[in-house]
């Protein structure tokens, strides 16, 4: 009769063990595919070269909940027509920026920057001093001629709040996956 007691009692402990394990590797899985896996399809070519039309990229979710953005991320967006764009950050909260014979100034300063991120072709709005809020971001595609970003009115600064997290990895096409700079 002991024995049978025994048997039950590893088989029960076994059991729980199985259905703790499975909770921690979904949990763990859950935590690491909402976190660091939404994928994000790249539509047109507005952050050319760094990114492609069609390219499949990971979004990182959680890095915006500990820290603020930082000058030069390639960010996801959600615009005021609720679609998502991806976008560089160049103007930070309390900057002004404005554009001025091609070249990206903030705060007064030429923009420092490297592969010609800080050059402009159509300045938009930013033709004038474009003074960000506390919460706001100035937000450049990479192919200045080609991209649809805050020099324009329909999309303009770019509040915190809009911001849904920071592309980290180019996924697909496979020949061109890596991480994104």
């Amino acid at each position: 009769m002991e024995f049978y007691q025994v048997e039950e009692t590893n088989t029960l402990r076994r059991v729980i063990g199985w259905i703790v394990d499975i909770a921690v590797v979904i949990s763990l899985a859950w935590f690491v595919v909402y976190g660091y896996g939404t994928q994000v399809r790249m539509a047109g070519q507005s952050m050319t070269p760094q990114l492609l039309g069609e390219d499949v990229v990971l979004m990182d979710r959680l890095t915006y909940d500990f820290t603020d953005p930082a000058r030069f991320d390639i960010v996801v967006f959600e615009r005021e027509d609720h679609k998502f764009n991806v976008k560089r950050v160049i103007g930070l909260p309390g900057e002004v920026v404005q554009i001025i014979d091609n070249l990206v100034y903030i705060n007064d300063e030429p923009l420092e920057a490297e592969n010609g991120l800080n050059q402009v072709v159509l300045a938009g709005i930013a033709e004038n001093p474009v003074t960000l809020g506390e919460d706001e971001y100035f937000l450049l595609g990479d192919n200045r001629d080609g991209s649809e970003d805050s020099r324009f009115v329909n999309i303009g600064n770019v509040k915190r709040e809009q911001i849904r997290g920071k592309v980290w990895l180019r996924l697909l096409p496979l020949i061109d996956i890596g991480l994104v700079e």
